[in-house]
This record gives structure tokens, C-alpha cells and sequence, in this order.
């Protein structure tokens, strides 16, 4: 009997997955057209994504018109406008004009910079590809996710993320974790059978639902819905998919409320100061409004931006791809790296050796039973390493294998899976092969020689399997209760020798001040021989059962004491994982299974690699093209180096800035003017703001790249009350030489000033930038030089252009620049002596612990394209 297509995207219409699970199978790929045999057809694919749309609940498309509005909204410009209007209203035309020409530049300049940025997280997106198995034209392929249309028939393998809503065709003990739809943990049985009409979301076990991940077994479905028709998708359509703040950004946001607190009581009090002293109202509303902008860091958003958008594109050139540019950042915060074994320090290349009998069986009948014992994938190229390794050997050629009749697959529960095949006479025997711990606990009279055959390989840090037989009679199904009273058959020993780099790796990350410890489900005599191999030694080796004997503080003494932990299953590694967190500044965990999906999750960088399961990528907040410890390295220094830098700008700001604004206004309750006019002080921040903008291309000595680096408010508070008034010192100074030695009129105090003020908080850069002596042990890059010293002279050379008197400066005597230039050089080393005495006496900062933040919106990501997805609600017929 054969079957007719029907053209869906011109006849019927995707069902609703409740519905379509209360249907028999047969009845959804009639009503869809489609073939479970051969799938769509490129044809038909091409019209249904035209149709549908991408399989998308959200997109990463830059866009300018929303970055502009950022900007356009923010306070600070509020306050900008408000005083050009004030202005322009009692007749000052010249500062309304002035204060909109720094708007119109200060805006651009903050526009152009996060536009950037958007551009450069949009590139890093359209590189990560999350595939899905389909069959298409009688084809099996991988295609992306966003590609899959209703009707496409789809293959489930464990630890993939589930891509769309599918009615389920075939299944092989496939059962799914749904939690993040119903929040229930245990996984959910599915099968092929209809439920009854109205069954809640739950209970659909004859459905597969989109961002679920299949925990166990195997299974084929029929896409029935996709983007925001699934149940998945209209959830998250529906929610605020603003991903959660990191470490970092509450760093920022916490310093940036240190500032209004500070800003707010200080130009208020000016504010009120100035009309008890019969100040003009107009004069003293600007002057505190400018004095607020100028306190206030408006471009440390573009220092942020153009950091993280250089580093992401540096991290890109090294196969490095982050899904945030927010998480470069939080790797350099970290302190404690665990990773898996297999293919990070090892070569991942798994090679077959041998067979070692077990008693009675022969080398050649081990190989054969443990070929037999395989999934389907296997024999056509894929499964696991292992089994690849197995029937790529030159030994498996031309040796007979049975017929698989039933697979209980293998998962991180059992450690195993079993096959039960028939042999030419029709005997069914099942084939079990997994860990050999694992196996043997099954087997019945286990000779003493196979367990110290056993061990013997352990010791020479080989991988090993064990394979275990039993007769079945006239089976045809296989269940877990069936894996008991098994014979020994052998041992399959394979090879997987340690990476040449991984020792250079090793030592690089142990420099950085990263203590990297391995989690591995392989045997514990198997990882300390790598690890020793590799010169990463010095620490016990724990295994899953002595971590199950340990509460979580005996487990939080253990763990810095331990460099593996050997025959752990998911739930372990995430356990170390969150105790750990306890007492470090930040944890990774770099893994790429189905098994490592929740350390993923726990940690506060996690990592994974292209080639890693759904589940394990979903989980990933960065994503290695390479699975090399090397890059990951990479990664760390170049967010080190981030914070470092965006750390110089906030300490400017808390500094000269801060000093030279807190001069200005208290300077404002004694002179008979104001020291220096609104328009100039808004015109004096955005010169200096403007040479910052280079500190992104700055170097960063080595001594701070070798810690983990965190944000510490008290410290900064600290550096503002230490260097805050060492700055205003010399505002002091200057004004009295304006006023006592040079006789100056209020345009030429304004002018001198200005000029004074402009050189000392962009040039004390060259002394903040670095813990040691600027210049002879550290060297700033040549961009920020350059900007430093020209914003200084374009300060210094105003006074004397054409727009000076538009601007309301007066040329200024000789001698004060010769003046200028000394006290140039006084403050910088006085700042020197006092950064001396300040990093001498200041305590070391308690490691920060960042709360953990993972949930829908993370899943949602997954489902992602870099062009606009179209919004729709309900499910159409």
C-alpha cells in the first residue's frame, strides 16, 4: 500500500500538539501530507518556510533605531535638554546652542559605540548552529534548527534538546525531562499510543515537546508545530527574554547608584547654597546641572561596549564564541576550572587496542560480542567514540555478528546498554557492554585473573569495557530488570593518549591563578595516570560513591584538596559544582555530554564545545570551536583584561573628575562668580570622556592578569575619598594663582581653569592606568597616549581659536602655561606617592559570590536567528 502526499502548505495545516497527540499517528502524517519513510521534500520545505517562518521564538538582529532610543533615553540627556531649554528660555542662546552641539556628539558617540557592539553579539550569534537530525527526500541529514518546517520528520537522540513540538512515530525507551515546561523533574516515559482528548500538558506521552531534552533512549517524530506555535515557543514569546543580569552588570549598576547618591546630595546642596547667597536662580540651576552630567560617567557604557565588542571579535580570532558579550567578562573572574578528560586532556581520538578474555571466550568472540552490541547508529558511522573506535578497527573486519532484535540504550544512570540479537539457529542472547565496574556487579563468578586483568589496564591508563552475555530463549523484548545473572565475556581496551599542548594548557591556566580539577566518568586510576602524565598532580582523587558519603561541608573541604573526581554521574558534578561556588570567586565547568547539561547550568561560566550535545550547548554560556584548554585560557586573560580596563575608567571618574567637580562647587559659595560657566564644564566632561574612549586598546600588566578580578565598591569608595581631594588640592592651587598672582577677571579665571582642570583629569590617566611606575615599568598603548595628550593640548590651544570667545574664554598670559606645566608634574607625583601608600595598605577583598541565574530565558536562546521573527498567537488551522 502506498500513500499520497498532501501539499500542507496549500491543503491542511499544522495541528495543535494536544490535540495531534490524541490522534493516532498514522492519521497526523495523513492530515500533514507527509511520508514517514521519506520525509519532506526540498520543495515542500522551501514553501512551508516561507509560510512558517523560521522555527525561532526570538532573533539577534541589530538594529539602530532601538539602540539610538537607549540612548535617547537616558536620565543624563534629560538633564542636558532640560538645561539648553532653561537657557535658551532667559535668553542665553550661545550655552543653549553649546550644550545641544555636546548632546547631538554625545549621543552619537554612545550610539555608534553600542551599535557596535550589537553588530559584533550578532556576528558571535549566527556562528553558533544547534542541528537536528531530519529526514528529508529519503535522506538523513543534520540541519539547523531554525530550518525544520511542520511535517519534517525528526530523529531524537539522547541529550538532544527537543527542536519543535512533534507527535511521536517510533520510540526506543525514550523518555524526556519537561521540567522546564511543567516543572517536574523526573523524567516523563513517551510512547506512540494516542491519549485521550484534553489530556493536560503533562501527560502527553505520545508527544515530544520543543525545548525539552530527551534524557534516555531514542525515538522519531513528525513536526507538528514550530517557533511560536509550540506551547515552548508561547511561553517564551510571552515573557521579557532579557537575559539576567551578570556579576558584571550589577557591578556596574551598583557603581553607577555610588555616583547619583554621591552626585544627587552634592549638586543639590550646591543647588540650595547658591540661592541663600543670592546667586541668580538660572546661573545656579545650570551650574548644578552641570556640575550632576560632569560627576555622572555617561560614556562608560561605550568603554564597556567597545571592550567587550574588541574582545569578542579577538576571543572569535582564537575559535572562542560567547553567547553574551557580557560572559568575557565573567571568565576572567574565574578561579577554579573543572573539566572532563576525554578530548580536553586527551588527544579524543579513541583507538581500539585489543581484547582481553575474561575466562572462557577467546580475543575474537569478545570483539565480536561487543560489535554486536552497538545501536543502530554505530554500524553506519555514528554512536559513541567508542563504538566508532570499535568498527573502524582493522581486527573488526570480516568478523560475524548477530541480528539486534531489541536495544535497552545506554544511559548515565546504568552506565550501559544491551542488545538482544539472534543468531542464525534462532537463539536470542543478550549482549550487555558498559563500565566494567558496573558490569561485573551483574556477572555471576568472576574469575579472580579478570579482575586483575582489569586493573593491570586501569594502571596503565587505558579505557576499558566490559562485555557481558546472557541467554534469553525466545525473547523479544528487553527490560533494566533483565541485566542480572550475566557471563563474563571480556574486555575491550582502548586508547586515548594525552594532548601534546595539554601540559603547556595546564601550566598556563595554573599562572593565571586557575586551579583546574577533572570530573570524569572514566575509572579513577585511569584519570590521576593522565592527569600525572600531564603534570597536573598534588591532589587526591574522590569517586562518585565517597562524594555520596560526604555532606556538602565535608564536601566543601574535600574538593581543594582533590584534582579528580572519577565515576561521577550528573547529579555529582553539579553538586561539586555548587558547593565549590560556596568559597570561590568564580567556578567554570567545560563539558560536552548529556551528563554535564546540570554543572553547566550551576556554574558560573559555563563551557562547552561545536561538537557538544544539544543539552551541553544549550547549557554553555561560551562555546569552544576547538576543545582546547589553550583558547579557554584565551578567554580568561581577555576578560581580565576587560574589567581591568573598564576598572581605569570608573577609577578616573571617581578620582580627578570627581575631584575637580566637587572643587568647582565648592569654589562656586566663595567667588563672587561661578568658577567656570555650565557650558564649559559640560564641554570640559565631554573632551575628557573623549580621550577615554581609547582605554579599551590598553595594555594591562601582567600582575593583574595573573588574579581573578571581581568588582569591589568599597575599594572604589575608598580610591574616591584618597584621590577625589588630592585632585582638588590643585584646583586649589590654581585658583589662587588665577586669582592672587595673575589678577584674573572672571573670563580669564574661567579660561585658566578649564584649561588646568582638562590636563590634569585626562593626563592622570598615564598614573592610574598602572599599579607601578608609569612609563619605565608599565607602557600605555599608543591610541590612549595619543588621546590623553591631544585632548590636553586641544584644552591647552582653545583659548586662542576663533570659537574662544563664543565659547567664553579669553586668551591666556605665557606664564601660566608655564605654571600649568609644573603643576602638571607635581600632581602626578603626588598621585604617584599616594598610590603608593594606597595599594600597600589595602586589604585583599573576600572572594565575591555571584548568585546563580539560569531558566527559560537561557532554553530560549537555543530557538534564535539573526533576522526578525514574526510574532504569532495561537495556533493556526
Amino acid at each position: 500500500m502506498t500513500a499520497t502526499r498532501v501539499d500542507t502548505t496549500r491543503a491542511g495545516a499544522p495541528d495543535d500538539i494536544v490535540t495531534a497527540a490524541s490522534r493516532p499517528a498514522a492519521d497526523v502524517l495523513a492530515e500533514l501530507g507527509v511520508i514517514a519513510e521519506l520525509g519532506r521534500t526540498a520543495e515542500e520545505v522551501l514553501r512551508g518556510q516561507a509560510k512558517w517562518g523560521p522555527n525561532a521564538v526570538s532573533s539577534h538582529r541589530a538594529r539602530l533605531l532601538p539602540v539610538l532610543w537607549h540612548q535617547l533615553r537616558s536620565p543624563l540627556l534629560g538633564l542636558l535638554l532640560a538645561a539648553a531649554v532653561a537657557s535658551a528660555l532667559f535668553g542665553q542662546r550661545g550655552d543653549a546652542i553649546i550644550i545641544a552641539a555636546i548632546v547631538l556628539v554625545s549621543v552619537g558617540l554612545g550610539c555608534a559605540n553600542e551599535y557596535r557592539a550589537e553588530r559584533a553579539a550578532e556576528a558571535l550569534h549566527s556562528r553558533i548552529r544547534h542541528g537536528s537530525g531530519v529526514l528529508r527526500d529519503g535522506v538523513r541529514s543534520t540541519v539547523d534548527v531554525t530550518g525544520l518546517v511542520p511535517g519534517d520528520v525528526v530523529e531524537l537522540r539522547l541529550g538532544d534538546v527537543v527542536p519543535a513540538d512533534l507527535r511521536l512515530l517510533s520510540v526506543t525507551g525514550l523518555e524526556c525531562d519537561e521540567s522546564v515546561l511543567t516543572g517536574e523533574s523526573l523524567p516523563v516515559d513517551k510512547s506512540t499510543g494516542p491519549v485521550p482528548p484534553g489530556t493536560p500538558l503533562a501527560d502527553l506521552s505520545g508527544a515530544a515537546l520543543m525545548g525539552t531534552v530527551v534524557r534516555a533512549g531514542s525515538g522519531v517524530g513528525v513536526v507538528v508545530a514550530t517557533g511560536a506555535r509550540t506551547r515552548f515557543g508561547s511561553i517564551a514569546a510571552g515573557l521579557d527574554t532579557h537575559p539576567l543580569d551578570t556579576e558584571f552588570q550589577v557591578g556596574l549598576r551598583k557603581f553607577s547608584l555610588l555616583l547619583v547618591y554621591v552626585g544627587g546630595a552634592l549638586t543639590t546642596a550646591i543647588f540650595l547654597a547658591n540661592i541663600l547667597l543670592d546667586k541668580p536662580i538660572l546661573d545656579a540651576l545650570l551650574f548644578s546641572l552641570a556640575i550632576a552630567v560632569g560627576i555622572t560617567p555617561q560614556l562608560l557604557p561605550a568603554v564597556v561596549s567597545t571592550s567587550l565588542a574588541a574582545g569578542s571579535r579577538r576571543m572569535s580570532r582564537r575559535r572562542v564564541l560567547v553567547k553574551r558579550l557580557v560572559c568575557i567578562e565573567d571568565l576572567g573572574n574565574v578561579d577554579v576550572l573543572f573539566t572532563d578528560k576525554t578530548g580536553t586532556l586527551t588527544e579524543g581520538r579513541v583507538q581500539y587496542v585489543r581484547a582481553v578474555p575474561g575466562a572462557s571466550d577467546t580475543s575474537a568472540e569478545v570483539l565480536r560480542w561487543g560489535l554486536s552490541c552497538t545501536e543502530a547508529a554505530a554500524r553506519t558511522g555514528g554512536g559513541s567514540p567508542l563504538d566508532q573506535a570499535l568498527w573502524a578497527a582493522p581486527a573488526a573486519a570480516g568478523l560475524p555478528t548477530t541480528t539486534p532484535v531489541a536495544t535497552l540504550p545506554f544511559d548515565h544512570d546504568r552506565r550501559m546498554v544491551s542488545v538482544l540479537t539472534r543468531d542464525a539457529a534462532g537463539a536470542s542472547t543478550m549482549v550487555t557492554k558498559g563500565a566494567p565496574e558496573t558490569v561485573l556487579e551483574r556477572c555471576v563468578a568472576v574469575p579472580a585473573k579478570a579482575r586483575d586483568a582489569l586493573a593491570a589496564e586501569f594502571a596503565a591508563g587505558n579505557r576499558v569495557v566490559a562485555v557481558a552475555v546472557r541467554p534469553m530463549g525466545d525473547r523479544t523484548a528487553l527490560t533494566p530488570e533483565d541485566e542480572r545473572g550475566l557471563r563474563l565475556s571480556g574486555f575491550l581496551v582502548f586508547l586515548d593518549p594525552p594532548k601534546r599542548d595539554a601540559a603547556a594548557a595546564l601550566r598556563r591556566l595554573a599562572d593565571l591563578g586557575i586551579a583546574v580539577k577533572v570530573v570524569t566518568g572514566d575509572n579513577a586510576a585511569v584519570a590521576v595516570k593522565v592527569c600525572r602524565d600531564l603534570g597536573l598532580a598534588g591532589g587526591g582523587a574522590l569517586t562518585g560513591a565517597d562524594i555520596d558519603a560526604l555532606d556538602d561541608d565535608a564536601l566543601a573541604a574535600a574538593i581543594p584538596e582533590t584534582t579528580v573526581f572519577a565515576r561521577v554521574g550528573p547529579e555529582h558534578k553539579a553538586r561539586i559544582v555548587r558547593v565549590r561556588r560556596r568559597g570561590a570567586t568564580g567556578v567554570a565547568f567545560l563539558g560536552d555530554g548529556v551528563n554535564d547539561a546540570l554543572a553547566l547550568h550551576a556554574a558560573d561560566v559555563g563551557v562547552s564545545v561545536d561538537s557538544a550535545t544539544d543539552v551541553a550547548k544549550d547549557a554553555a554560556d561560551v562555546i569552544l570551536l576547538d576543545k582546547d584548554l589553550g583558547v579557554l585560557a584565551d578567554g580568561v586573560v581577555e576578560g581580565r583584561r576587560i574589567f581591568a580596563n573598564t576598572i581605569k575608567y570608573v577609577l578616573m571618574g571617581t578620582s580627578s573628575n570627581f575631584g575637580n567637580m566637587a572643587s568647582a562647587a565648592v569654589a562656586s559659595l566663595f567667588l563672587p562668580f561661578l568658577p567656570m560657566l555650565p557650558s564649559q564644564i559640560l564641554l570640559n566632561n565631554l573632551l575628557y570622556d573623549t580621550s577615554q574612549l581609547a582605554i579599551p586598546t590598553d595594555h594591562v600588566d601582567e600582575e593583574q592578569l595573573r588574579r581573578p578580578s571581581h568588582w569591589d565598591i568599597a575599594f572604589i569608595r575608598r580610591f574616591m575619598l584618597r584621590f577625589g581631594p588630592l585632585s582638588s588640592v590643585f584646583d586649589l592651587a590654581t585658583f589662587g594663582l588665577l586669582l592672587w598672582v595673575l589678577h584674573a577677571g572672571p573670563e580669564e579665571f574661567h579660561t585658566g581653569w578649564f584649561v588646568e582642570s582638562l590636563a590634569t583629569q585626562t593626563l592622570v590617566i598615564f598614573a592610574i592606568r598602572t599599579r607601578t611606575v608609569p612609563f619605565f615599568r608599565s607602557h600605555p598603548s599608543l591610541p590612549l597616549a595619543l588621546s590623553a595628550v591631544g585632548v590636553a593640548v586641544i584644552g591647552a590651544v582653545l583659548p586662542a581659536t576663533p570659537i574662544a570667545h563664543a565659547l567664553g574664554f579669553r586668551p591666556l598670559p605665557p606664564a601660566f602655561y608655564a605654571l600649568l606645566a609644573g603643576m602638571v608634574v607635581g600632581y602626578l607625583v603626588l598621585i604617584e606617592i599616594g598610590k603608593r601608600y594606597f595599594y600597600r595598605a589595602q586589604p585583599v577583598p573576600p572572594p565575591a559570590v555571584p548568585p546563580a541565574s539560569r531558566g527559560l530565558r537561557r532554553r530560549a536562546r537555543r530557538f534564535s536567528t539573526a533576522t526578525p521573527t514574526p510574532r504569532r498567537t495561537g495556533v493556526p488551522r
